[in-house]
Order: C-alpha cells, then sequence, then structure tokens
C-alpha cells in the first residue's frame, strides 16, 4: 500500500456557477472575488504550497478559465509594472512553474465526489489533497500543513474537522469517532446533516482532505446519493475499514465563503488584522455601529 508516497498533488473543485453571488458572479468566478485584496481561490492555493505540494489540478467549468489566468504570468502587467519601478512581490504566488497548474473540465454539475472523479488521470496511483476553497481555513501552521504533518504519521486517509456546539450539527457532515490522541481521532463512519439527537459527535468535515488513490476506484462505480450528485461522502464512507481513516482537529479558524454572511465576515476578520489597514478598519466600524 501506498502509505507514505509524499503529498505532491491537490485538487480544487471550482466549476461551480456561484448562483449564490449573483450578480457578481456572472462573469467573474466566485473563486476570484477578493476577501481584501486576495481572490478567494488564492487563500486555498498558499494554504497547499505551504504544505509542501506542487501541483495544483483545478476542476472547472464553462467561463471559468479567469482562475487560470490568475496564475499565469501577466507579461504586459509586469512588464509595465517594471518600467515604473514598481516591485512585483505582490505577484509571487501568483507565478508557477510550467506543469505545476492543471485544469480538466467538469461537463456536468454531478456533485463533489463526481469532480474529485474528473482529476483521476491527473492523480494517478498518488494520494492526494482536496481543497475546497469556499471554506477560507486560518491558522498557523496552514491547515493543510497540520494535515500533512497528521499524514507523515499515521498514513491512509484524514479530513480535517471542527467542533461546534452540538445543537448545530444537523447542517454539516459529521464524523463518528474511536480512538482520539491529541488533535487525531480515529473515524469509524461519517453521517451528513444527522439530527442533533442522532449526531455520533459534534465533530464537522471541513472542506480539507488528504486521500489514497482507491478513492478515484470507489467512485468509478458509485451511485448517485443525495440531491442525485455522486457524493464524495459516501465514497469515504465505503474506505472506511479497508484503509487507515482519521480526522484531525484544526487549530485556527473557519469561514465558510459559500454564504454572503461569511463573505463579509472573512473580510472584516483579516482586514482588522492588517497592520496596514486594521485601525482605520476598527475605527470606522465603530463610526458605523456608533
Amino acid at each position: 500500500m501506498s502509505a507514505r508516497k509524499p503529498i505532491r498533488k491537490a485538487v480544487f473543485p471550482v466549476a461551480g456557477l456561484g448562483t449564490r453571488f449573483l450578480p457578481a458572479t456572472k462573469a467573474i468566478p466566485k473563486e476570484l472575488l477578493p476577501i481584501v485584496d486576495r481572490p478567494l481561490i488564492q487563500y486555498a492555493v498558499d494554504e497547499a504550497r505551504e504544505a509542501g505540494i506542487e501541483q495544483m489540478i483545478f476542476v472547472t467549468g464553462r467561463g471559468k478559465t479567469a482562475i487560470v489566468e490568475h496564475f499565469d504570468t501577466a507579461f504586459e502587467l509586469e512588464t509595465t509594472m517594471s518600467e515604473r519601478g514598481k516591485s512585483l512581490d505582490i505577484l509571487e504566488p501568483t507565478r508557477f512553474p510550467p506543469g505545476d497548474i492543471i485544469t480538466v473540465r467538469q461537463q456536468v454539475p454531478l456533485g463533489l465526489g463526481h469532480a474529485i472523479w474528473c482529476a483521476r488521470a491527473i492523480v494517478g496511483d498518488e494520494p492526494f489533497a482536496i481543497l475546497l476553497p469556499d471554506e477560507l481555513m486560518v491558522g498557523k501552521p496552514g491547515c493543510m500543513k497540520q494535515m500533512v504533518e497528521a499524514y507523515e504519521d499515521v498514513g491512509g486517509n484524514l479530513i480535517s474537522v471542527l467542533e461546534i456546539p452540538r445543537e448545530e450539527v444537523s447542517s454539516y457532515g459529521v464524523i463518528d469517532p474511536g480512538e482520539e490522541r491529541g488533535a487525531l481521532t480515529e473515524v469509524r463512519g461519517l453521517v451528513e446533516k444527522p439530527p442533533v439527537s442522532e449526531a455520533p459527535s459534534n465533530k464537522i468535515v471541513s472542506g480539507r482532505y488528504i486521500l489514497q488513490p482507491e478513492v478515484m476506484r470507489t467512485l468509478e462505480d458509485q451511485e448517485k446519493g443525495a440531491g442525485g450528485e455522486i457524493q464524495l461522502t459516501d465514497a469515504m464512507a465505503r474506505m472506511i475499514g479497508g484503509q487507515p481513516f482519521h480526522a484531525v482537529t484544526f487549530a485556527g479558524r473557519r469561514f465558510d465563503c459559500g454564504s454572503k454572511t461569511g463573505f463579509v465576515e472573512a473580510t472584516l476578520a483579516l482586514a482588522l488584522e492588517r497592520e496596514d489597514m486594521g485601525e482605520e478598519v476598527r475605527a470606522m466600524a465603530r463610526r458605523l455601529l456608533g
């Protein structure tokens, strides 16, 4: 078994239509909407890079080419900035060596499991990471780095979890926990949106995964699940027991940027922490609340 092959590849499912953010997302992919001055996708890619991941695989749909443009070399922009004596440092995180940004198309929106399956040829027989850009994870080190460190310890499959108040669990996927060791919890099962009275824990799945390549085979012959979509949760649940499966409780904060209020909260929270604008934003908030 490929227990300790390094995690070199990350899959980013970015084919969604972003209908909750219309009309802003009519012509601009939701993943490029900025939290302060960095697009949402940039936060996820930076998190993957910090964890030592080299290849970024974007599962895109029609009208999403701007995401790839963002990580390309903008020749005219860079030439003009250089001629004017402006530093190009701000663009450094958006640059990648040739071949390290790969896109595949998900032609039909058949769910997260299907989106991941679309990347099977590029993932090949290596373990890989999945990052859902809507979930903005803020921590030091980042969520994926915490997970890679755990993976180097236990191998197998890992998901990131957060502990939330038990009365809120019915909106999320929840783990059925086994043995706990520090931030690591053995996963015995996964339950999607359980009633509060039946929830096996208050640890919710939070948009970061490290999976073995066998999940692609599981997705290959999987029936459609909830909402007529191919669910990643179902595929992972089928692998429990056959391979090690652990949850990593993320030491950090999560912002749900798939919702407008979560997006605004992330913008405010990160702006308040910035040395170049925190004080002004704090004063602005006081003025607006006054």
